[in-house]
């Protein structure tokens, strides 16, 4: 506890914006917040894939208090954080829109960040190379002494490969944001970091700045369109196609953009497998195709399999992917700061499928494949 008081520079108090018994997290599903007199308790739920009735509990103390008694000392995290490790890109998104990019000193993964900022860290060898699940590098991640590790699980294995490092006294929080099917519930996760980072007010801020956005433009396609073209994602992998379900956060981009997902009625916690065949009989009209995999030209799906190039969407070219802000090694922003500003995601697919709502908007995270 020594150690973690001490490490970097001291921060006064910030005013904390929210009371005991405040209702902290309202859209997000996969974590709460609860307001104590003298701490805060952050819960995760659910934090993985497939995972039922898990939770997982943190008490957030500031640095320089004394540790309420009815603390349980192993879950403890002292506030602010100074030094973090993430295991995603999408934390290093929310991280840096508050400003604490300098407090990460490890990541999984780096070279798909996309932060200008974050990269030339990496290469000035301020954020190390942890490595991921079995190949966590546990060696290099106790000699960089974190006080937090933000976890990325897509199983229950995951809580044993970190297992030595918590016994180690390493704290270890799951981040399960990509688990969240509204795109308002995903970004709302800025206010996990803006407890961590004791900027609760600038973290309530952003994401209400967000909600605000997110519905005008919503509610500006619904009121001014009737039309919604049928939309089809993803692309094969050898003979699977792995469909997005009906209750997923693309899903829900779609409808409120104003558009006709062709999975729209299904509902699953994971990726659905379908046969390439099943995909394509049901895509021959689709009007709009998006999110294709990482191709940047129409030859490119048609390499995948021939008869995709006879769907109505591939002969209108209507074909868009989300890939216009990547880096040269594969860093994807609609992955980082997309997850926290799906407005800008809702906006270009609303002026892909509705251009005459949208004139002259020029796309963010999407380009056209042609």
């Amino acid at each position: 506890m020594l150690v973690l008081s001490c490490r970097g520079k001291q921060e006064a108090p910030a005013e904390n914006i929210h009371s005991p018994g405040d209702e902290i997290v309202e859209s997000a599903h996969g974590f709460s917040i609860e307001r104590k007199d003298q701490y805060s308790v952050v819960t995760i739920n659910n934090p993985w894939q497939g995972a039922v009735d898990i939770s997982m509990s943190h008490y957030l103390v500031r640095k320089g208090s004394v540790v309420p008694e009815d603390v349980d000392s192993s879950k403890l995290i002292f506030v602010p954080v100074t030094g973090i490790i993430c295991m995603s890109s999408t934390h290093v998104g929310m991280i840096t829109a508050l400003g604490e990019g300098n407090t990460i000193i490890g990541l999984s993964g780096g070279g798909y960040v996309f932060s200008g900022d974050i990269k030339n860290r990496i290469q000035q060898g301020l954020i190390a190379e942890v490595g991921y699940e079995s190949n966590l590098n546990q060696e290099l991640i106790i000699k960089l002494l974190p006080e937090l590790i933000m976890m990325y699980g897509i199983g229950s294995e995951s809580a044993g490969h970190v297992n030595k490092l918590r016994e180690l006294g390493i704290n270890i929080m799951f981040n399960a944001d990509y688990l969240e099917s509204d795109p308002l519930g995903k970004a709302e996760w800025i206010k996990l970091f803006g407890a961590l980072y004791c900027k609760e007010e600038m973290a309530d801020s952003i994401f209400r700045e967000e909600v605000l956005n997110y519905n005008q433009i919503r509610d500006y396609i619904t009121n001014n369109n009737t039309r919604r073209p049928s939309v089809l994602l993803g692309l094969p992998f050898k003979d699977t196609w792995f469909v997005s379900p009906g209750n997923s956060f693309i899903s829900k981009l779609i409808r409120d953009a104003g558009g006709n997902y062709l999975w729209k009625n299904t509902s699953s916690a994971v990726s659905m497998p379908y046969g390439l065949e099943n995909v394509y009989i049901a895509a021959l009209e689709a009007d709009y195709w998006l999110n294709i995999g990482t191709v940047t030209s129409p030859e490119e799906i048609s390499l995948v399999d021939k008869r995709l190039a006879d769907l109505k969407c591939f002969k209108n070219k209507n074909l868009y992917n989300n890939n216009k802000r990547v880096t040269p090694e594969g860093g994807n922003d609609y992955w980082e700061s997309g997850t926290l500003r799906p407005h800008l995601i809702l906006k270009d697919i609303a002026s892909i499928l509705h251009p005459a709502l949208f004139p002259g908007h020029e796309l963010y995270f999407y380009r056209e494949i042609k």
